[in-house]
């Protein structure tokens, strides 16, 4: 699957003022055009039947003048899905990837209509889902110009936003600007986090800073040794990818540990009492951590009288381990795997009440549950790891390393326990930084540090109210910019998690509209 034409809207729209701006037309600027800034746009045009009733359909065509997206890649073609390796699939399931707050089974419904047979819990290829986003996008675009409404696709990034009287400018680093009434920002991951020692070598030919886009691993010449930084899901992607083109490769990290093995991380097929009162704890309450505890475990143990031990296996070889839980996924046995979009969205709700430092003692009391079963990977990526822990072309290193030169034409690398080894590339999978943005040093201008490092002389936004709105200062009135997506990770945790910012997008687009 090759990716999208579109109509050709490389130019910013020029900012006329009409009749409808004079009626108070918005002109919405979405930047960032991935999924969640897909659903904005499809939540901003196409408003449910009950908001047309409550609006009336000409006051509606009328509020919204025109939308401008920002994006250098198609839309719905961003980082997380707009690659088009088939191996790199989905992690959650379809039943869990509408981006349609009010339609839950839009995705899967898109896929049956294009003749797909599967079960609603399966995960597909990720590039699945960036093709139906751009096609809701293109539906929903010329029913937009239908009704009066403005819509532009502008390939580039934006880096500034400055006010101006009761406008926002939006600079491009294209050079121009586009003006704006309201702003909404779905910035994505972009910057790809540097491992302790190796700064100095961020533009080596042979270190690949992340594995994607994918092409970029495909490219190297094979076969070749490979030594891949990380072991949860962006480096299983590229290992998979790089075992396929025949090299052989080492997975390393601080853990040594691959994530658990379940189906899917799928829509909860009943429901869980525990995890409903969970939400209802006292923030205060000094034993909080304690709490969430006691639920998860009554929640499972309501599903599963097999103690949680034995749903997971606990050897310590990760091919073994890998093994076990294959065999414990392919048997129904990991029924744990049924509470983890429910703990999820627990979690966001109980921790959006939370001060900061309470919210992040909470993240860092359960990493464990975050970096081993809440990005548990799935039953089809594990069979494929394990194919490649037979053949010998891969492996997980036993230690992590702690120097890497590059002489002679090699990697050479030191880890503890273990003689010099050497590699042809290194591969950095370690993750992505979270999106920062941050206020000019005279809050004047809003730095868009997802494109970027964070701007020197500004300070990074650390709060962020229940509307999502952007301020100036926490007491400051509310700036007509919203974030959407993983920048909301200043108030939410798990903020990549789709069905989150899906309804996130819903509420930011009720807000623009009303």
């Amino acid at each position: 699957m090759v990716n999208p034409t579109e109509p050709d809207d490389s130019k910013p729209p020029p900012y006329a003022p009409s009749p409808a701006a004079a009626r108070g037309g918005r002109d919405v600027v979405v930047i960032g055009c991935g999924t969640v800034g897909t659903s904005v746009f499809l939540h901003l045009v196409a408003p449910d039947v009950q908001s047309r009733r409550a609006a009336g359909s000409a006051r509606h065509s009328d509020s919204l003048r025109s939308v401008c997206l920002v994006d250098p890649h198609p839309v719905g073609w961003g980082l997380a899905f707009g690659d088009d390796d088939p191996l790199l699939m989905c992690n959650s399931a379809v039943n869990l990837n509408s981006i349609l707050a009010e339609r839950p089974t839009d995705f899967l419904d898109h896929l049956r209509q294009h003749g797909w047979a599967g079960h609603p819990q399966d995960c597909v290829p990720r590039s699945w889902m960036a093709a139906y986003c751009h096609l809701r996008y293109t539906r929903a675009r010329q029913e937009a110009i239908n009704r009066g409404i403005q819509v532009h696709h502008v390939r580039a990034a934006a880096h500034t936003i400055t006010k101006q009287h009761n406008t926002y400018r939006v600079h491009l680093d294209t050079g121009p600007e586009i003006t704006a009434s309201h702003v909404v920002i779905c910035p994505g991951v972009h910057r790809a986090r540097t491992p302790d020692g190796l700064a100095p070598h961020q533009h080596h030919p042979r270190y690949l800073d992340s594995p994607y886009p994918a092409a970029r691993l495909r490219h190297l010449s094979a076969p070749a040794r490979v030594l891949v930084l990380g072991t949860h899901q962006s480096a299983i992607d590229a290992a998979l990818v790089l075992c396929r083109a025949g090299h052989h490769t080492t997975l390393t990290s601080p853990s040594g540990r691959l994530p658990a093995v379940r189906t899917s991380l799928a829509a909860p097929s009943r429901s869980h009492p525990p995890l409903q009162r969970m939400t209802q704890l006292d923030p205060t309450d000094p034993h909080l951590e304690d709490k969430i505890t006691r639920h998860v475990v009554e929640a499972i143990r309501l599903i599963e009288r097999r103690p949680l031990r034995q749903q997971v296996s606990t050897s310590p070889d990760p091919a073994q381990r890998l093994r076990e839980e294959i065999t414990l996924a392919e048997t129904g046995a990991c029924l744990w795997a049924d509470i983890c979009v429910p703990v999820i969205e627990a979690i966001i709700i109980l921790a959006s009440v939370l001060p900061p430092a309470r919210r992040s003692a909470l993240i860092t009391r359960f990493a464990w549950f975050t970096n081993r079963y809440a990005t548990a990977t799935t039953l089809i990526n594990a069979r494929r790891l394990l194919t490649h822990f037979t053949s010998g072309a891969l492996q997980v290193a036993a230690s992590y390393p702690t120097a890497a030169t590059f002489t002679d034409g090699l990697w050479h690398i030191q880890r503890p326990g273990a003689g010099p080894e050497y590699f042809d590339h290194i591969v950095n999978a370690t993750g992505f930084h979270p999106p920062q943005l941050s206020w000019g040093s005279h809050n004047d201008t809003l730095h868009l540090d997802h494109v970027s490092a964070p701007h020197p002389d500004a300070h990074p936004i650390d709060h962020l109210a229940a509307d999502l709105r952007l301020r100036r200062q926490p007491t400051a009135p509310p700036e007509r910019i919203w974030l959407a997506g993983v920048g909301t990770h200043i108030r939410i945790p798990f903020a990549n998690h789709l069905r989150n910012a899906v309804h996130q997008a819903e509420q930011v687009a009720k807000q623009v509209r009303a």
